[in-house]
């Protein structure tokens, strides 16, 4: 399997991953991946990974603002997923 190859199964299997339980999470994720693409970069597809660890309501509290978040790592995606909708 060639690096691109690779690059897009990782990205369908994150794209799948964001498939969550709550519409919520579901709404901000379809948006992100509309608005971002393909176009991500090895850093923000490792802290995609490591964020969609975090259960759904977790994930969702850290997404609306109610919990702060302590990992800067997270802290670039965080702002993106947060980001106002643009039409």
């Amino acid at each position: 399997m060639g690096m691109d190859e690779t690059r897009r199964v990782r990205i369908e299997k994150l794209r799948w991953h964001c498939r969550r339980a709550l519409l919520e999470l579901d709404l901000v994720f379809q948006r992100f991946w509309r608005d971002a693409g393909n176009e991500l970069d090895e850093a923000t597809l490792s802290t995609m990974e490591k964020l969609l660890e975090l259960e759904d309501h977790d994930l969702w509290e850290l997404i609306s603002g109610r919990r702060n978040n302590v990992d800067p790592q997270l802290q670039d995606l965080l702002a993106r997923l947060q980001a106002p909708r643009t039409i």
